[in-house]
């Protein structure tokens, strides 16, 4: 990709491989495709993620469109990803994608509050007003 963009810009080499997935959608190129759709899994980064995800939804690339998913979902990448122009294309081109990344989100959600209770230190108080089980409990009166 980099020879053929001329840069070694990983943004110019992810922009011709969503072209050249497009083209290869429309003239039925699979292999080239497939080879498109495997170097955008590679590079799914902040300012691509929400063109890339519209990418695969529009032109059926369900393991691409899973990476996105995936990445997106991902707390310390959403808030980047919502701010960006793709975000804005994305909502606009592909409004059914947002309800699946909202079950994303929602699956990492509740991981991650699973996986906090699980590993956090019995002996610590706990931050929520819940007991080691998870119990909302009141503090309390002396």
């Amino acid at each position: 990709m980099e020879e053929l963009v001329g840069s070694n810009s990983k943004w110019a080499s992810t922009l011709m491989a969503q072209h050249l997935l497009a083209a290869a959608d429309c003239y039925a190129l699979e292999r080239l495709r497939l080879l498109c759709e495997a170097k955008l899994c590679e590079g799914v980064a902040i300012n691509t993620a929400a063109t890339t995800l519209a990418l695969a939804e529009q032109h059926h690339c369900s393991h691409l469109k899973a990476i996105c998913l995936k990445f997106i979902a991902l707390p310390e990448n959403l808030k980047a990803v919502m701010q960006t122009d793709g975000f804005e294309y994305l909502k606009e081109s592909c409004p059914s994608v947002l309800t699946e990344l909202l079950h994303y989100v929602a699956k990492f959600g509740e991981h991650s509050i699973i996986d906090w209770r699980y590993h956090r230190n019995r002996n610590e108080a706990p931050l929520d007003g819940s007991d080691a089980n998870g119990r909302r409990v009141k503090p309390r009166l002396q």
